[in-house]
């Protein structure tokens, strides 16, 4: 099955994941102008009104960019939404999606048929964060149009399953839209995704080390400095279990190979089981790929670097 007609603008088959508190317009719009997806949580945008502000400067940049380069226009952009009975906003935010004509929604953390209808109203096309089968079929089930497989080694809340197995057993079954989450920070990854078959890889930690992110330096160094082995599993910090840097973990005054489990059922996207600390503020999240960072750069700069780095890839492997 080929991609919607929405990702025929893309210059390279990524989608840049939501980074929550990180992921912002300055983000969002580089990641658009470097060609691939830029996706922010519409939960970044506080208080509520500030989404709309989002969503105008965003549309109006693209626009303006667009006009002045129509042989190489802009990446669509995507909102996620958390479809968690937590979120009190998901109504109004969804409704701000559908005003703007929001390309692509990604939905996390539940599945919503009235969520994707309401994308759907205006052409928009929903993927859906999933770590297993249960949850990609459920997704699909109430309308979803693809899936993002968040395997083994993603950053924030990771699956446990490798990416071998996910996409697999997912290609069994579904023929739509699939982009893979899971230690992708490298152009030659981005092409094993797709050689998986996936469609599109789905990168995160990477952009946290770049200028545009909203990130403080300590965090961009960190990701840097850091590599696989530096990255701990953990559900103490909002009741879900995710992958996040050890450093920081270590710099909050606590042991990260002595962890306690929390109670699942206290989920909280700000602070978690009985710290104090705040996840994503405090404790900074990181997939394993990270060991391909070697420097802070600029969001065009690191995609042109995974550009470069496919096509090498491509044609080492793949005779061009």
């Amino acid at each position: 099955m080929s991609l919607p007609a929405v990702f025929d603008r893309l210059r390279l088959p990524v989608i840049a994941s939501p980074l929550f508190i990180i992921s912002n317009p300055d983000l969002v719009i580089a990641q658009c102008k470097a060609g691939v997806v830029g996706s922010f949580p519409a939960l970044n945008a506080r208080p509520g009104p500030v989404l709309e502000e989002w969503l105008q400067r965003i549309t109006r940049e693209l626009a303006e960019y667009d006009a002045a380069h129509p042989d190489a226009p802009s990446a669509p952009f995507a909102v996620n939404q958390i479809v968690h009975k937590s979120n009190d906003r998901l109504q109004h935010d969804v409704e701000l999606c559908v005003q703007y004509k929001v390309p692509i929604v990604i939905t996390s953390l539940g599945a919503r048929q009235d969520v994707n209808e309401a994308i759907h109203s205006y052409g928009g096309i929903v993927l859906h964060d999933v770590i297993d089968q249960k949850f990609a079929r459920k997704a699909i089930e109430k309308g979803a149009d693809g899936l993002i497989l968040v395997s083994a080694g993603a950053g924030g809340h990771a699956g446990t399953q490798s990416p071998f197995a996910l996409v697999q057993e997912t290609r069994e079954w579904f023929d739509g839209p699939i982009a893979l989450s899971g230690s992708i920070a490298s152009g030659s990854a981005v092409l094993a995704a797709q050689a998986l078959g996936a469609d599109l890889a789905y990168i995160g930690s990477a952009f946290i080390a770049t200028h545009e992110a909203n990130a403080v330096e300590g965090y961009k160094q960190a990701i840097v400095n850091s590599s696989a082995g530096d990255i701990v599993y953990s559900n103490l910090f909002t009741g879900i279990h995710g992958n996040y840097l050890r450093s920081s973990i270590a710099a909050a005054g606590m042991d990260p190979d002595n962890l306690p489990e929390s109670d699942p059922s206290a989920m909280n996207f700000g602070s978690g089981g009985n710290t104090k600390v705040k996840a994503w503020k405090d404790i900074w999240g990181s997939g394993q790929g990270i060991g391909a960072i070697k420097q802070i750069s600029s969001t065009a700069d690191f995609v042109a670097r995974l550009g470069a780095e496919y096509r090498a890839a491509k044609a080492r492997i793949c005779g061009g």
